[in-house]
């Protein structure tokens, strides 16, 4: 009950500091998680009794056979009914049947221990009987031996018996000693065991305070974590409009940006077509006029008079004819200047766009610190709120002290442990003087079975089949006599032997069939609960103890399962009928506290310029400077020309070629001179016109790459920004809101997740109450029924099975005595004068 009042002190302390919230989200916040410190208790929650087990689950077993009618569910109810009074209208007709009942239970028990006290009964009036007989020479008590023709396969069977009869007097007696012994050691174990029990309830009361202590104090680490989001609202409310635009925005911006850069590259492209262009022009005039030199130089050669003779006329005419191909392939003259271009683009960078794409850049990434600024007075009411709540829960901690409501279950766990401790040695004292009992209980059946066991090793060791029954050796005698004398000490104590056996098997069996058994299936507790059993007026008397409503389902069994379980004492005793968690944890006003911070505070974000009239101005003069209507094929078709008509390298080998078919002379002469000068154009002039030419085709290409459809760029471009502008203008106080909302959330969210985690602990964590099912546990399960009950279970199992074991070895050890002792007299026999007859002289 007093951890029952802490929970009532916390519930109390939630309640004054908030007031109601929705259940929080499964999934905790980033960074904000609440975790309980656990309890570590020594008593472990589980017995095993060791190898020994095997031996108890055997007598268990016999209990089943002995015993086997199902728990007697209404049996006992009705003698709870009844306040355990039994003689109470015995003679009623209802009374009279219960005895029935009762009767008809135990009449397994009833008869082993009837056929037990028979035993007690008769053994002692058996004894008496069968000494006064053989004092009176009669049941085997005189000294003479009659012999029969099959005394030596009666010996040996009487030897064979008794030994294995023995055997399992033995077995019995093992099973004694280790009982005995067993129970014992674990009776020693009992301070240790209600020693680390009472530590364990300790625990939980010291710790309860500590973990309660603990939730309240979360509520800091809550705070902290909204105060850290609250000062980077920048980056989080503000950040995150930035980033609801930043698809629609930063696109627009990055292609301005790559338009700006594209105009001055399409300039310096101008520029450098142009100026490449009229180089190549120069170039291509003087390769004309080289080549035209050398033209007129070989048809002056030609007009030698040898070319008039044959066969030099031919040779001369097919140079004369080849002179034609000596010339250059272009026509780069007719190719227009591009200077109207170049003006152009040069009146389109007077408007640096790059700076006016920075304008519009950092107006955008303004929008954060706009945020932060604007929120600076609702950041501080809401810490002013948050701070007011946290004083609160200090104020009403240091105000109550939950350490007074558990001082009272404190003073009744020191007044169990000293009761215990005051116990202890009376029982621990009756331990030793039960186990001494038991010892020599267990040494006299020990006794008699050596005796036995001598009788059988002298007689069979002194045995000699040819001495007659009045000469038998002493060995063979004295085994004769340890086998009586086995038979005396069996009469004198196999009775008590059997007292003690029917008492112990009453008592245990009872309690393992009554109480051990049902404790662990639960049925006992089943008994408990039955509606209006313990108390008439209370449907369920633990709710109606506990709970003050004896209408609310709260039973023994569910109590103790959840507690084995370790679940918190407010879901096991279902506190939630008097105190709902729910309603104390109620943070609704809270909630509309800071939502109403956020609603109240207006963010204006305007004037957001991406890019001006200017700008946009600038993108239209550069859509319509005429670079993508340029004539880009007539530039590539004459570029992609070769410079000459012909390969002047291989124009100059056939013209070497045939000169060396003419005969020494000028002609020859000028021929190859004029050869030479062929190589010297191609390699001075030809081959860098070529690869000037190259070149400007290949920057002509580049160039038509990046005027290409220029028009529709320029007109997309400005199209999305128009888009994003409108945008901005008409949807950024949505995303305002939403985004205030969001935030607002995951403020709000700590809190509740806080909550939340208070609850779950409260519900399930805080003041587990598992020491106490643990405690209940070593008290009935181990301490009564592993402690104590099985091993006395196992001493009478093995005690019983040895005494009863002795009346079969009782009457072989009597039998087989009259063949190991000497006798007084013996049978004669001698041969008569009638043949086939004898004559028995005494």
């Amino acid at each position: 009950m007093t951890l029952t009042l802490s929970f009532l002190l916390l519930l109390g302390l939630c309640r004054n500091t908030i007031s109601e919230g929705p259940p929080s989200s499964p999934r905790s916040p980033a960074g904000l998680e609440f975790e309980l410190p656990s309890m570590n208790y020594e008593t472990k929650d589980s017995y095993a009794p060791g190898p020994i087990g095997v031996l108890f689950q055997m007598v268990h077993v016999f209990l089943h056979v002995v015993q086997p009618n199902a728990f007697p569910e209404d049996i006992l109810r009705k003698i709870i009914q009844k306040k355990f009074d039994l003689s109470a209208d015995y003679e009623k007709p209802e009374s009279v049947v219960l005895t029935l009942k009762v009767v008809h239970y135990e009449i397994g028990i009833i008869i082993c221990a009837a056929l037990g006290l028979l035993f007690v009964i008769l053994m002692p009036v058996a004894g008496v009987c069968f000494g006064l007989c053989r004092c009176c020479n009669k049941c085997g008590g005189e000294m003479h031996q009659r012999q029969k023709r099959n005394g030596a396969f009666l010996r040996k069977c009487y030897a064979v018996s008794l030994l294995v009869t023995c055997v399992f007097v033995s077995i019995g007696t093992i099973y004694g000693f280790l009982a005995n012994d067993h129970l014992r050691t674990q009776l020693l174990q009992t301070r240790q065991l209600a020693d680390s029990n009472l530590r364990d309830l300790r625990t939980l009361l010291n710790e309860t305070p500590s973990q309660i202590s603990y939730v309240l104090d979360q509520y800091t680490t809550a705070k902290e974590k909204a105060f850290s989001d609250l000062d980077n609202i920048k980056s989080l409310l503000g950040g995150g409009i930035h980033e609801q635009l930043r698809p629609k925005v930063i696109p627009v911006l990055d292609d301005i940006k790559a338009m700006a850069a594209a105009i001055k590259e399409t300039r310096d492209a101008l520029l450098h077509v142009n100026k490449t262009l009229g180089e190549l022009k120069n170039s291509t005039a003087r390769l004309s006029t080289s080549l035209h030199d050398v033209k007129t130089n070989l048809e002056q050669s030609l007009s030698d008079p040898t070319c008039s003779a044959q066969p030099e006329m031919a040779t001369c005419s097919d140079v004369r004819r080849s002179l034609s191909q000596l010339d250059d392939n272009t026509n780069l003259g007719q190719l227009p200047s591009l200077d109207k271009q170049i003006d152009n683009i040069t009146n389109v960078l007077q408007t640096d766009l790059s700076s006016l794409v920075q304008e519009g850049y950092k107006s955008f990434n303004d929008i954060p610190e706009r945020v932060q600024n604007q929120t600076v007075d609702m950041v501080s009411d809401i810490k002013s709120t948050l701070n007011s709540i946290g004083s609160l829960i200090e104020n009403v901690k240091v105000r109550i002290s939950i350490w007074d409501k558990l001082t009272g279950f404190s003073d009744h766990i020191d007044h169990i442990e000293t009761y215990i401790h005051h116990r202890l040695p009376t029982l621990e004292e009756y331990n030793a003087y039960r186990w001494l009992g038991g010892l020599v209980a267990c040494c006299v059946l020990t006794l008699i079975v050596i005796f036995y066991y001598l009788g059988l090793l002298c007689g069979w060791c002194g045995y000699d089949r040819n001495a007659t029954p009045t000469r038998r050796g002493c060995v063979s005698n004295t085994g004769g006599i340890f086998l009586m004398v086995g038979v005396g000490i069996t009469f004198l104590f196999c009775w008590i032997l059997m007292i003690i056996v029917v008492l112990s098997f009453v008592v245990g069996g009872n309690v393992e069939k009554l109480v051990c058994e049902p404790y662990q299936n639960k049925r006992l507790f089943q008994i408990l609960d039955t509606p209006y059993l313990i108390n008439e007026k209370w449907k369920y008397y633990l709710s109606g103890m506990v709970l003050n409503k004896p209408d609310v389902n709260l039973t023994f069994e569910q109590v103790y399962s959840d507690c084995q379980d370790n679940k918190g004492i407010y879901t096991t005793l279902k506190l939630g009928n008097i105190h709902n968690i729910s309603e104390y944890l109620n943070a609704q006003d809270f909630i509309k506290n800071i939502s109403g911070n956020f609603e109240n505070t207006e963010v204006h974000i305007d004037n957001i310029v991406l890019l001006g009239a200017a700008g946009k101005k600038n993108l239209q003069d550069f859509g319509s400077s005429g670079v993508d209507r340029i004539d880009y094929g007539a530039y590539l078709a004459e570029t992609a020309k070769t410079p000459t008509k012909v390969h002047l390298l291989t124009f100059a080998d056939g013209l070497e070629e045939k000169a060396n078919k003419l005969p020494q002379g000028s002609l020859k002469r000028s021929l190859a001179s004029n050869a030479q000068k062929i190589r010297m154009i191609y390699h001075g002039q030809v081959m860098p016109l070529g690869s000037s030419m190259t070149t400007l085709h290949q920057s002509v290409q580049d160039l038509q790459h990046k005027s290409s459809g220029l028009g529709a760029k320029v007109h997309d471009i400005i199209s999305s920004l128009d888009s994003a502008q409108n945008f901005i203008a008409n949807s950024i106080s949505s995303v305002i809101v939403q985004e205030s909302k969001t935030y607002g959330n995951m403020i709000i969210g700590y809190f509740q997740h806080y909550l939340q985690w208070v609850k779950v602990s409260i519900m399930e964590e805080i003041a587990a109450c598992k020491p106490v099912a643990t405690a209940l546990d070593s008290a009935v399960n181990v301490f009564l029924c592993g402690y104590i009950i099985d091993p006395m279970n196992l001493f009478w199992f093995g005690i019983g099975k040895a005494t009863i074991f002795l009346l079969p070895a009782l009457i072989f050890a009597v039998k087989l005595a009259k063949y190991y002792r000497r006798m007084d007299s013996e049978d004669v026999y001698e041969e008569s004068s009638v043949p086939g007859t004898w004559h028995l002289n005494l």
